[in-house]
């Protein structure tokens, strides 16, 4: 069951690398990949936290809000893109049997899409999240996403 500290493996600095599609709803578009940096820093104890990561390749940095809801007991993960200053809907789901899933409702390129994000292989010096999409309400994903996180040479944590 989740838990206010479900994310305290994020806490700190990360290498993060990139694979995204370039085209989200194409399941056989190529991918890119890049590198970034990221760093999360916790809040409300433990029961928030805020990263941001670093994407030279694309000219943008990105953040995600993350907060637990005590009586729900499930996170809402709310990003936003320095390209946009806007936030997108929050993904909402919960952590079980050590992976987190979380999903939400949002539009790209004019279509609506069923939105999913995954965090597994959760260690204190990796982890992987990986985003996809459904046209069709959950009945097919194309992932477009993923990020390979690694703890950097000093191991930099915080929290």
């Amino acid at each position: 069951m989740s838990s206010p500290h479900d994310f305290d493996f994020l806490h700190g600095d990360w290498h993060v690398h990139n694979r995204r599609r370039t085209d989200f709803l194409d399941p056989d578009s190529a991918w890119e990949e890049f590198p970034a940096t990221a760093r999360c820093q916790p809040l409300f104890d433990g029961a928030a936290n805020l990263d941001e990561i670093d994407m030279p390749h694309l000219g943008a940095k990105g953040l995600t809000l993350r907060l637990f809801d005590p009586a729900l007991r499930a996170w809402s993960l709310n990003w936003s893109s320095s390209t946009t200053g806007t936030l997108f809907p929050p993904v909402v789901g919960r952590f079980e049997g050590g992976d987190g899933t979380f999903h939400g409702e949002d539009t790209h390129d004019g279509k609506d899409v069923r939105v999913r994000f995954v965090w597994s292989g959760i260690s204190p010096a990796a982890a992987h999240w990986e985003q996809a999409f459904s046209v069709d309400g959950g009945q097919t994903w194309v992932t477009n996403w993923t990020m390979a996180l690694s703890r950097p040479a000093s191991g930099t944590r915080t929290g």
